[in-house]
């Protein structure tokens, strides 16, 4: 019913514009000069309610839709600016957060945004715990809690309380995370399911959750007309954004997977800009008088990780023998041309901290004489998983080469995700390789992940990349947890960026490179640009010429 009710509507709007050949059948209509068109993988989404969803392809839609608090400064990532914040203050204890909204703003209903509709959102997210809600949690708020952390103290003054007096660059990265989005709280309401109370989930409502899914309840530039799973997202500009307006008067992203396709679209004008290009689309796109391609450096790190349990992998020169035993030139100007660079530390650029320094390259003679000293002259075997697909595959192909010409006999363990990732997770690897993208724009989320390990016993419950490693390492774990507490940024910046160096010297990690996003796009669109993160791909500043 839903969708019919859509076809009709579209007629009025596109004014015989065929959208429904947009996004109904294979084939492709001439993209509409009011409507950006972008062939983009976008079969992962499962949820529009941004209290649940965390897939990269919602993150773009949620940060196109829904305001927040506070949203990453593009002019400068190791800072945040108001978005529905006016201004903010932090206690001298360090522990309340006190924003000011700026005045007069509505969500696209039409409905004031006040204070108590941030109070609801971070309530529901909270209350609903589904996988993004620990962003929220990490500052010692709970669903017991909440309502009293997190209040409307009036119309325009919201409080947040947290349990320590953390950074408050990183309180204020996790508030600018989607979990944060302000919802319509009255339209939300309408909406409700009753639920009964169990052992899993002890309140009697889904906070709007089943409606949620599908529907939308924001106040960003752009509001979300329609979704359908592994076919379309439909956005219409908001007419009742407190900001400038979008250009445009709506965004369809069609969902298409392969590299090919999405070229052959973008050269016929099908579509506005390509989201997914392998290599070799890249280079052809980049070779077109009326295309042209840009990129942007992701949160995302590309690794290998070494199980501490395999005895042989444990031993100190070993793990420096393989960050000798990588071949990132030649990855760089092959597998990873124009989709990855490489970067050595675990911290990608942007973040507070990153060192951009690359120490490391192939030296099969230097990584010889370390796994002499280890007393492995002769080389050992070993397992790496290996996740199915590129860049994955033609990564795992290069390191067990290289590692053979050291005496390193490599067997490759090839599966899809789920097989890969439950075993890693298991910690039940040899090597894994893989990638690991921020949570929330803050150094902690990688350090904590890279660099702590509170309890490195099986039943470890805060299983970080270390602890699936069985790294167990005390001292770095109290330096990453220092980290959050420095309120000075320059103080804190320089933590991490000991953190990076102590990473780089002795553990189990090798970090070969940081993503890169691209995309094609038609020359005639002006003010497209990727972000550095996976929410900050804003398309309301694109227009058409």
């Amino acid at each position: 019913m839903m969708l019919e009710r859509f076809a009709l509507r579209s007629r009025g709007l596109l004014a015989g514009v065929a959208m429904s050949a947009l996004l109904a059948t294979p084939a492709f209509a001439v993209s509409p000069p009011d409507t950006l068109v972008e062939g983009f993988a976008i079969d992962d989404i499962i949820s529009m309610d941004p209290g649940e969803a965390f897939e990269l392809s919602t993150a773009e839609v949620t940060g196109n839709t829904y305001d927040l608090l506070v949203r990453l400064d593009l002019s400068d990532t190791s800072k945040v600016k108001g978005d529905l914040a006016e201004s903010w203050t932090v206690s001298d204890d360090g522990l309340t957060y006190t924003f000011k909204l700026k005045p007069g703003m509505k969500f696209a209903s039409g409905n004031p945004i006040t204070a108590a509709d941030v109070a609801y959102s971070f309530e529901r997210a909270v209350k609903l715990d589904k996988s993004p809600a620990f962003i929220i949690e990490q500052l010692g708020i709970s669903g017991d809690n909440v309502t009293e952390k997190a209040k409307a103290v009036d119309d325009t003054t919201f409080q947040f309380v947290v349990d320590k007096p953390y950074a408050p660059s990183f309180v204020l990265n996790c508030l600018s995370a989607t979990v944060a989005s302000v919802v319509d709280s009255k339209l939300v309401k309408e909406h409700v399911a009753a639920v009964k109370p169990s052992a899993d989930y002890k309140w009697d409502n889904d906070f709007g959750n089943g409606w949620l899914k599908t529907g939308y309840a924001g106040s960003g530039p752009y509001k979300l007309r329609e979704w359908r799973a592994n076919e379309a997202v439909v956005l219409e500009r908001n007419d009742n954004y407190n900001g400038e307006k979008a250009k445009l008067a709506r965004v369809i992203y069609r969902n298409m997977k392969e590299s090919s396709a999405q070229r052959l679209a973008l050269e016929a004008g099908d579509i506005d800009v390509a989201r997914n290009l392998e290599p070799n689309d890249l280079d052809a796109i980049a070779k077109k008088a009326d295309l042209t391609t840009t990129s942007a450096p992701k949160g995302t790190v590309y690794y290998i990780s070494l199980n501490q349990k395999n005895a042989n992998l444990a031993k100190p020169e070993v793990r420096q023998a393989f960050k000798y035993l990588i071949d990132y030139d030649a990855m760089a100007s092959t597998i990873l041309k124009g989709i990855g660079e490489i970067h050595q530390s675990f911290l990608p650029k942007g973040d507070l901290g990153a060192v951009d320094e690359n120490p490391f390259k192939l030296d099969v003679a230097k990584a010889k004489e370390l796994l002499a000293k280890a007393g492995l002259p002769d080389g050992f075997k070993v397992t790496m998983d290996v996740r199915s697909g590129q860049p994955t595959t033609g990564m795992a192909e290069s390191i067990q080469q290289t590692l053979g010409q050291a005496g390193i006999k490599l067997e490759i363990i090839p599966g899809d995700g789920k097989q890969t990732l439950t075993k890693y997770r298991a910690r039940n690897h040899d090597i894994y390789i893989g990638q690991w993208g921020q949570d929330y724009f803050d150094p902690n989320s990688n350090a904590q992940t890279f660099a702590s390990n509170p309890d490195n016993s099986d039943a470890g419950k805060t299983k970080t990349l270390a602890w699936r490693n069985a790294w167990d390492i005390p001292d770095l774990t109290k330096e990453t947890e220092a980290a959050l507490l420095e309120k000075d940024s320059a103080k804190r910046a320089d933590m991490y960026k000991d953190l990076q160096q102590k990473i780089l010297d002795t553990s189990p990690f090798v970090i070969i490179h940081q993503q890169l996003e691209v995309a094609g796009l038609r020359k005639n669109l002006k003010g497209f640009a990727l972000g550095p993160s996976f929410d900050t791909n804003f398309v309301s500043a694109v227009s058409k010429e």
